[in-house]
């Protein structure tokens, strides 16, 4: 299997992880500014996704799901600091910490595969900078 699909599919668990995240704790959010960027990153994490998926349909490939053990982990976390206090600073600590994660991630799997087409490089760039921009604009919560 090449750097391509290898790294397609990293982004694709990756993107399914965060808007997975995003969801599970929009309804908890009670600043109308932190929802915001919060749907308008879930919204840029489709549009990528999709992009994504047109580029693994060229391979016949259906992508990946997020490590079952790390959706469980993140869940927990979530659930465990929301109970304890569910105020938008926890939330902006939760996705803060998700964005650090991913951002780390993606750039390690960009440079594991270094043979991936320039395409799906990009797609993993433009997802980092996601990442890496709702990190910035939720700091004000924290």
């Amino acid at each position: 299997m090449n750097d391509t699909i290898k790294l397609l599919r990293e982004c694709d668990a990756g993107i399914q992880m965060g808007v997975e995240s995003i969801e599970e704790i929009l309804d908890e959010v009670k600043s109308d500014v932190l929802h915001d960027f919060l749907v308008e990153a879930r919204k840029k994490h489709w549009e990528i996704g999709e992009c994504l998926k047109k580029e693994l349909d060229k391979y016949a490939d259906d992508g990946k799901s997020p490590n079952p053990m790390a959706k469980s982990m993140s869940w927990l976390k979530t659930n465990m600091k929301m109970t304890f206090d569910g105020s938008d600073q926890t939330i902006a600590d939760l996705i803060t910490d998700g964005c650090n994660m991913g951002v780390k991630s993606l750039n390690r799997y960009l440079n594991q595969y270094t043979t991936a087409s320039e395409n799906a490089k990009e797609l993993t760039k433009r997802l980092i900078d996601i990442e890496e921009k709702l990190a910035v604009d939720i700091r004000r919560f924290l």
